[in-house]
């Protein structure tokens, strides 16, 4: 009887004390005094993208509803930046939840705590006009070149229903943004593009010459994504959907975002009656975009400033312990090198900014980054230095200790001096290419140069122009550094004693 009561006691304090923890992760969202959502800008409207008139401001449906959500929940809403087939991974770091498109999937269902649906749609393929293939049906039969090639959005609904249907002659091409495939189709490089129907009713008027292909076909509902480990929140989201849609809220959206009735008229209009999108001129483009790129520009020169410091003397240190340290430190030094080279950066950040919080350590994005890129270079750093070290005579190194010199001493007053001179231009360069490698951090969600003119130039369409800015600003923060080290090779290459 009282092992019973044991247990009992026991159950009842688990429940409770589980209970607590989960009211607890909601009380924090709201002690925080903000829902912070995820989704990622680069994917479009209208969902979540940069306005074309002010590329600074984040708007759309999705952006609007997680603003709706918040309100509801008695907080302010904030948007984390995120890769979108990696969005669901900040909610174990950065994020409260994920609200940008992601359809209800048994295997998300699986893995994470889904809202109930918040928008129905259905999946749209998409041709061009007067061309094959006319009807859904003709992808079951091989195209005039073979299987139809059909771009789909990675990870998406589309993706799963024609990887599933093995009657289709497709051959499925995956792309990381949804107007690239849209893209590739107006060039031909693609035969057909299925997607979601709101993103090619958002985007329509841009691709005069690409039509709907039959009505939609295998529907399905958004979800908002939680982590399992914040019932509570998700039960609250749940709650709020619901009093959005009874009080009519969510419709109002809806019919503001025009994501009703559209559709039909984009299924029977010729492409001489879609208007043209405006295009702004050149300059106005520049005066729209130059502020946004010149501060993510600066993002991209306080990554390389940051972490390039921490490169050379770490790889200084490698250098020197291979070189001069013991012998049972060495292997275990050429061992760092060797795995630092021989895996690709992305690899590591991924294994900084994801994977150590599963031990109990996250990092702040930046943090992660400016690490990763410290450690990835310090391994090419520590080579050069090495070379730099073995290209000074061992006579420099004996006769430093043979007038009294220590080991400590000779190296830091002897050897290692010599060294930098000798490795000074291939250093530079180095931090050239650390200007050019800032660009993978965002894999972690930090927004440098190429990310930033990657979102502008899918929410403008100016791929061109804003490429060509883009490069004016690398160019500006790179000529300089290859200009001190053209200075310096010309330096070394004076003889001995000459001047000016």
């Amino acid at each position: 009887m009282r092992a019973a009561q044991c247990l009992l006691t026991v159950g009842v304090m688990a429940i409770s004390a589980t209970t607590g923890a989960w009211a607890r992760e909601l009380d924090a969202v709201r002690a925080r005094g903000e829902l912070v959502w995820a989704a990622d800008q680069e994917g479009g409207g209208p969902h979540v993208f940069l306005d074309p008139a002010q590329p600074g401001l984040v708007k759309g449906f999705e952006v609007e509803f997680a603003e709706l959500l918040a309100q509801e929940l008695g907080v302010r809403a904030r948007f984390q930046q995120g890769q979108w087939d990696r969005l669901p991974l900040l909610l174990e770091t950065s994020a409260d939840c994920v609200i940008n498109g992601y359809e209800l999937l048994p295997e998300r269902q699986r893995d994470y705590l889904c809202s109930r649906p918040y928008f129905a749609y259905a999946l749209q393929l998409v041709g061009r006009r007067g061309e094959a293939p006319a009807a859904f049906a003709d992808l079951q039969l091989p195209g005039p070149a073979g299987d139809w090639r059909v771009g789909v959005l990675s990870g998406s609904a589309a993706e799963v229903v024609l990887r599933s249907r093995a009657e289709l002659a497709v051959e499925v091409i995956g792309y990381e943004g949804t107007t690239d495939s849209l893209q590739q189709l107006e060039t031909r490089v693609l035969d057909a593009v299925v997607m979601d129907d709101c993103i090619f009713a958002f985007y329509a008027d841009r691709f005069a010459h690409l039509r709907a292909v039959d009505r939609p076909f295998a529907g399905g509902v958004y979800t908002v994504l939680t982590s399992r480990g914040t019932p509570q929140l998700a039960a609250a989201i749940d709650a709020a959907i619901g009093r959005l849609i009874a009080d009519g809220r969510l419709k109002t959206l809806y019919d503001r975002w025009d994501l009703a009735g559209r559709q039909q008229m984009l299924l029977l209009r010729d492409a001489a009656e879609v208007p043209a999108a405006r295009r702004a001129g050149f300059m106005e483009l520049v005066r729209q975009t130059a502020p946004l790129l010149a501060r993510s520009a600066g993002m991209t020169a306080f990554l390389s400033c940051a972490s390039f410091p921490l490169a050379v003397a770490i790889g200084l240190a490698v250098a020197v312990g291979r070189q001069y340290g013991p012998a049972v430190l060495r292997p275990l030094l050429s061992g760092y090198v060797e795995i630092l080279r021989g895996t690709p950066l992305m690899l590591q950040l991924y294994a900084i900014f994801f994977l150590l919080p599963q031990v109990g350590l996250a990092l702040p994005a930046l943090v992660a980054a400016i690490l990763g890129l410290a450690l990835n270079y310090s391994a090419y750093e520590s080579e050069i230095y090495r070379a730099g070290l073995k290209a000074v005579p061992p006579g420099q190194f004996e006769a430093a200790l043979s007038l009294g010199l220590s080991r400590w001493q000779a190296l830091r007053h002897v050897i290692v001096p010599q060294a930098m001179r000798i490795v000074m231009p291939p250093v530079t360069s180095d931090f050239i290419a650390l200007f050019k490698d800032t660009s993978v951090c965002s894999a972690i969600t930090v927004v440098e140069l190429t990310k930033r003119y990657s979102v502008l130039a899918l929410s403008t369409g100016r791929i061109v122009e804003l490429a060509l800015v883009t490069a004016l600003l690398y160019l500006a923060m790179s000529w300089p550094l290859a200009t001190l080290s053209r200075w310096f090779e010309r330096r070394l290459e004076r003889p001995a004693g000459a001047t000016g």
